[in-house]
């Protein structure tokens, strides 16, 4: 009988030089994530003028009508974004993990796109197809005579919001569809369950858990958004009005303070809501991977209305980026359904113009990315491998991050650091070095994440049996562990690049000057006038095919990683 020998997973003291890299990490997260959040909470419960504490600014928020609208506005917003983002992600992950559905694979696919391409860039996409005068509603008047309002108000941003963020519910729904024990559904059936009543009272419940953490995304997301609302001129919302009061008013006026502590305060309940609403209940199954009854085939008929909805929603969720396309190549789209003429002159002017948006979004996104892969892989190992007293602080402080907005973040660097002159008398809050550490901490959890999840698939017996062989510690991660880590690390870089390179919050409150602006601020700038948006446009495919292919590449790097590995054993 053959055995094998296991070792127990342990941890390490601490060494000298581990205790430095965690002071070290926590200063920076308390310098650039802690301090600034703190100094805007703190701001927000002071008095103007006396600067003794104080609720006024919070009694003076809730009995201006503006305010008290702008916050029921954003709530409202934020729920209907996760019903209409529910409404389009569900049928794609039921048929796609439920039935025997032919292209499943390429429906998924597509249903990530969204992602890649920021909301208040398909916003301008939007309203050329679905505005007052876009192409559904010439096309709508002129056959039956009305028109739909897709893009007035609220319902505009509810309608971009949807479609941009719906893949966050589809992500965590399908995992959790496709874990589901198919033979409790047997049972069910076996009792007499079927249809729609089996999918309501067996299926969907099991799945809460998936769904729970996406439409939490969604909500957080939406609530927090600055630039979709502000492209489409809606402003009594909150995170518009945060800003709004911050650049109009100034940086001394507590408003913009009082509403950035709304923004995380609601953040945070929201994610604890989806957390509390799974508490106490069991949504365990005997078989994890779908075990039990094989996808259920489709009828003709089935077939038929089910490749009809899914390629129904699919152009609905990519119209923003055949809007944007076709915006990047017209002459002149307007009160028509289709641009008049095409032409390559909005790229020629990008690439004459604005080449520097791009080489400060490469150079920014990718410092910012290096910055989260080397903290959180160092976070990572101190609390999977090491006792360090206070590690689990460190992972705690650094995922807070998630439930800071970046307007927050951006107001809280203006009031930390702008009062600190360089020997020129330049603020340092202006620096575009602020603006990488803010992307850093911005998307420092996702990095983090995908770091932990790395280190914790690396045997510790590895580690060991270098270190028995004479390795040093340095030289064991160095040779041995970081090696092993390459496709977390690498997703982590990613997933920070990716997500930073539009990010759009926190750069509006930060850059002062066109000539440290990068491609988020450029786009917005761009599509402030209908004479820009031809050549906005441009600059947004050129932002997307960026996205793309760093995600495509990231892909292909870790599967030749994972052959590489595989052919090695």
């Amino acid at each position: 009988m053959a055995f094998t020998l296991s070792f127990p997973r342990k941890r390490t003291s601490a060494s000298p030089g581990q205790i430095v890299t965690a002071l070290i990490i926590a200063l920076f997260l308390a310098v650039f994530l802690l301090i600034p959040t703190g100094t805007v909470i703190y701001t927000a419960f002071t008095e103007k003028g006396t600067g003794a504490l104080t609720a006024i600014n919070f009694i003076d928020f809730f009995n201006t009508e503006l305010f008290r609208r702008s916050f029921f506005n954003s709530v409202y917003v934020a729920g209907m974004s996760v019903v209409w983002a529910t409404v389009i992600a569900l049928p794609l992950a039921v048929l796609t993990t439920r039935f025997d559905f032919r292209g499943s694979m390429i429906i998924q696919t597509l249903g990530f796109i969204p992602l890649i391409m920021p909301p208040f860039v398909g916003a301008v996409a939007m309203q050329l197809l679905f505005g007052r005068n876009g192409t559904v509603n010439l096309l709508l008047n002129d056959w039956f005579g009305f028109r739909i309002p897709f893009m007035e108000g609220l319902n505009g941003v509810i309608f971009v919001q949807s479609l941009h963020y719906f893949p966050f519910i589809l992500i965590n729904l399908s995992a959790s569809l496709r874990n589901i024990d198919r033979s409790m559904e047997e049972a069910a059936q076996n009792l007499g369950s079927s249809g729609f009543r089996l999918f309501r009272r067996i299926v969907f419940p099991l799945a809460m858990p998936g769904y729970l953490a996406g439409a939490s995304l969604v909500f957080v997301k939406v609530f927090d958004d600055l630039a979709t609302p502000l492209l489409l001129n809606v402003k009594d919302m909150l995170a518009p009005q945060a800003y709004l009061r911050v650049t109009s008013v100034g940086l001394t006026d507590p408003m913009g303070y009082v509403i950035a502590v709304i923004l995380i305060v609601v953040s945070i309940f929201a994610m604890w809501l989806s957390a509390v609403a799974m508490r106490g209940k069991d949504y365990s199954t005997v078989q994890r991977g779908g075990g039990g009854l094989t996808k259920r085939k489709l009828t003709r008929r089935e077939s038929l209305v089910a490749y009809a909805t899914v390629s129904f929603i699919l152009l609905l969720v990519l119209s923003p980026h055949i809007g944007l396309l076709l915006l990047s190549f017209a002459t002149v789209w307007s009160y028509s359904p289709l641009p008049d003429g095409y032409t390559v002159a909005h790229y020629t002017r990008v690439f004459g113009e604005s080449s520097l948006y791009i080489k400060n979004t490469l150079i920014y996104v990718s410092l910012a990315g290096l910055i989260d892969v080397i903290v959180g892989s160092a976070i990572a190992y101190l609390v999977l491998r090491t006792k360090l007293i206070g590690r689990r602080w460190l992972d705690w402080a650094a995922t807070s991050a998630l439930a800071i907005p970046g307007v927050v973040l951006g107001i809280g660097y203006l009031r930390t650091f702008y009062n600190i002159p360089l020997p020129d008398g330049t603020p340092l809050a202006t620096l575009w070095v602020m603006l990488v550490l803010a992307l850093a901490i911005r998307r420092l959890p996702y990095a983090l994440r995908a770091c932990y999840a790395a280190l914790q698939q690396v045997s510790i017996s590895l580690e060991e049996a270098a270190e028995n062989l004479g390795a040093t510690k340095q030289r064991t991660i160095r040779r041995i562990v970081l090696p092993l880590m390459t496709g977390g690390l690498l997703a982590g870089f990613v997933t920070s690049f990716a997500t930073a390179a539009v990010e759009l919050s926190a750069t509006l409150m930060l850059i002062q000057s066109n000539s440290d602006a990068p491609i988020a601020y450029g786009l917005y700038v761009f599509m402030q006038s209908p004479a820009g948006r031809g050549p906005g446009a441009a600059l947004g495919v050129i932002a997307v095919i960026l996205v793309g292919l760093c995600t495509f590449l990231s892909h292909y790097v870790i599967e030749r990683r994972q052959k590489t590995l595989g052919a090695a054993k």
